[in-house]
């Protein structure tokens, strides 16, 4: 900390006072109507004032929460002390080489290692994270990718958190790098048969939007790359990868509602990409090769819910594709993974994960069996065709996660790694799980995954944190989380709230929280909260909420709408400033957006996004206490959305309710980087919550 920042910190310390960020009125016209923002000068992460300002908040946020400083420490050191710090991933096997992750003691990234054909065999370091990331403050590496004879593997890295990454190659047989560096991009890539040729993916230096797919030839400049693809419609992103089949290169083009793919043989990496089946406005697809034949998951003729089709190689065409699995009203289907001998279909009945096993020549076609209401189970790393065995995952909100290796044939299971809590403290018989639901003011049954402490009573005292998303037809399953445990231990309740535009009970549950009926998803998460109040869960002095991103929009809502319903809120990166944002096609994610929020250049979505936004619909009531996160460099929700709200809600509040904002200078979307740096949010988080309640220690 420098003279001026200490001298800035000494005052707020000492005078509790916020910030007052300087109004300049800006009119914001559209449709005739004029908005008035006097905060729009916030958007200029170059100006001084405007870091000036977000360092301003973040003193005030210390100074503010200063008592609880230890209390943050402790907390980040329980929370750390419970994850085993010498630990790596179940070893998987991929074209000849089995691929581990590896974490050590004292370190914050991982080490990336294989070992050729046998577990016995000596680590190949393929990646070391710890050193790649000294003198960082901000380190992401993804996009592994290995060439198909072993030799050379693509990567790619961001040190600034705007998820620009910049892909490198490394030679694995003299453990050097290729000179060629490839800036702006995805991360993903993929490498056609001959070895040396990669297919990779390009962002819109503006808006960030994934629009080219690039040919990269080994050993020469990225200047020189071939354009193979542009993506002129702003309303989609293009990506690329490669078949499980290793017989394809894939181009992929999608908007929130429409697919489209072209398909290349990876062993002519020179021909032409060809056309599967061209985009119509409304059809969902996806698909995955085995032997002579596509396997599609579409929605195709009204299958709300998907189903599952196939075509011949040679007539990819939709006149061509014939049903496997029908469209059922009641599964969804969420995915699949092909084996030699088996399909596995990932369904969702009832909110309740699935996993079918199916033979090819349909001797056999049955459920792995889940026992609970309260799970999440998924198929997890499945690289290999030619196998018996099928991994997947489990864990519940009671249960730390196990990865399972399952034996499709003889269906038995052998448990290849089960999550360790350390500590010594944990025992899963020591808290409960149920799964209740509310009641919408529409009638329709809204679920929540509700889990406590088996001591912690249900009262008008008892502390109660309700987490929900809602968007996106993004469904946020009952997990296990050893962070959370900092929070039932304390006798808190937590609940995730399965709200309308997540796809918990299927597609019809998103399409009904989206576009011009966006509100369900609001007033779904007020239901519940209203429900745990009436069934002496707890009381709205006892209330709390969370929720980050598009949930940081639902937290902003719920708290115009119902504020004395809670009495605290965290909202985490929220995206509060909809028409402003939705209106300037300019900046990240917008125009691919258009089919979630709806576009507000249309007068009916401009009226209906300005009826629910929480920036335009601050007003001069009593809030709850707000802590707000955000980071600086964030390309999803960018950093002036919570910084103009906060701002703004500062001049409406009537009440003295705590309104606290707290900016990584350093960080995106996803928070600070680091296997632990991101502990140390959650203990603020909790920290806060804890403090409403009189919690200290």
């Amino acid at each position: 900390m420098n003279a001026k920042e200490s001298l800035k910190f000494i005052f707020l310390k000492k005078n509790n006072f916020p910030p007052n960020a300087k109004q300049i009125p800006k009119e914001l016209k559209a449709h005739n109507d004029v908005r008035i923002d006097n905060y729009f000068w916030l958007n200029d992460r170059e100006n001084p004032e405007v870091i000036d300002y977000l360092e301003q908040e973040n003193a005030y946020c210390d100074s503010m929460l200063k008592h609880t400083e230890q209390f943050q420490k402790d907390l980040f050191e329980e929370m750390k002390s419970r994850i085993k710090e010498d630990d790596q991933s179940v070893p998987y096997k991929y074209n000849g080489y089995w691929y581990i992750v590896k974490f050590e003691t004292g370190k914050g990234y991982p080490i990336y290692v294989r070992r050729k054909e046998t577990l016995d065999a000596p680590d190949e370091l393929l990646f070391d994270c710890n050193k790649m990331a000294e003198g960082e403050s901000y380190f992401k590496l993804t996009g592994i990718s290995i060439s198909p004879d072993n030799s050379k593997v693509a990567y790619a890295l961001d040190t600034v958190g705007r998820r620009q990454y910049t892909i490198h190659i490394k030679d694995l047989k003299t453990n050097t790098l290729f000179p060629e560096r490839i800036t702006n991009v995805t991360g993903s890539c993929a490498w056609a048969n001959d070895n040396n040729t990669l297919f990779y993916t390009q962002k819109n230096e503006q808006t960030l939007r994934s629009e080219k797919v690039f040919k990269h030839e080994l050993g020469t400049g990225s200047e020189n790359d071939q354009l193979v693809y542009h993506e002129k419609d702003d309303t989609f992103n293009v990506t690329v990868n490669k078949s499980k089949s290793r017989q394809y290169i894939i181009i992929g083009s999608h908007s929130t509602l429409t697919n489209e793919y072209q398909i290349l043989n990876a062993n002519s990496p020179n021909d032409e990409f060809v056309l599967f089946q061209e985009r119509i406005r409304g059809l969902e697809y996806s698909m995955s090769h085995f032997e002579d034949h596509f396997y599609i998951l579409t929605n195709l003729d009204n299958a709300t819910n998907f189903k599952l089709m196939k075509t011949n190689v040679n007539n990819t065409a939709i006149e061509h594709w014939e049903d496997v699995i029908p469209h059922r009203k009641d599964v969804m289907l969420e995915g699949i993974d092909i084996f030699k001998e088996f399909l596995v279909i990932s369904e969702r009945e009832n909110g309740l994960n699935n996993i079918r096993i199916k033979r090819w020549d349909n001797t056999d076609d049955y459920y792995l069996p889940f026992d609970n209401e309260t799970y999440t189970a998924y198929t997890s790393t499945n690289v290999d065709f030619d196998t018996t065995i099928l991994r997947y995952g489990y864990n519940s909100l009671t249960t730390p996660a196990s990865i399972i290796d399952f034996d499709m044939v003889n269906k038995t299971k052998d448990v290849k790694k089960e999550q360790e809590v350390l500590g010594g403290k944990f025992d899963k018989n020591n808290y409960v799980s149920e799964r209740i639901w509310a009641t919408a003011d529409d009638g329709t049954k809204i679920p929540m995954s509700v889990v406590r402490h088996k001591n912690t009573k249900k009262s008008k005292d008892t502390p109660l944190l309700m987490y929900a998303y809602g968007s996106y037809g993004h469904t946020i399953d009952p997990y296990f989380s050893s962070i959370r445990l900092s929070l039932l231990d304390r006798g808190f309740i937590y609940v995730i709230a399965h709200i309308r535009g997540g796809e918990y009970l299927g597609r019809p549950w998103y399409e009904n929280g989206k576009l011009l009926l966006k509100k369900n998803t609001f007033t779904d998460f007020i239901s519940c909260s209203k429900h745990v109040i009436n069934d002496n869960y707890t009381s709205p002095q006892h209330l709390y909420a969370m929720g980050g991103s598009a949930g940081g929009l639902l937290m902003g809502s719920i708290i115009n709408m119902a504020p004395n319903l809670y009495n605290g809120v965290v909202a985490q990166v929220p995206f509060v400033d909809v028409i402003t944002t939705m209106l300037d096609d300019s900046i990240p994610l917008t125009t691919g957006e258009y089919d979630e929020w709806g576009n507000p250049n249309d007068l009916t979505y401009y009226n209906y996004m300005k009826s629910y936004s929480p920036y335009d619909n601050v007003t001069n009531q009593e809030y709850p206490n707000l802590l707000v996160t955000t980071g600086l460099h964030d390309s999803q929700v960018q950093y002036w959305e919570p910084a103009k709200w906060i701002a703004k809600l500062r001049t409406h509040k009537t009440n003295d309710s705590l309104l606290l904002l707290k900016t990584n200078m350093d960080a995106g979307h996803g928070g600070a980087s680091g296997r632990f740096e991101s502990l140390k949010e959650d203990a603020l988080e909790f920290a806060f919550l804890f403090d409403l309640e009189g919690i200290s220690a």
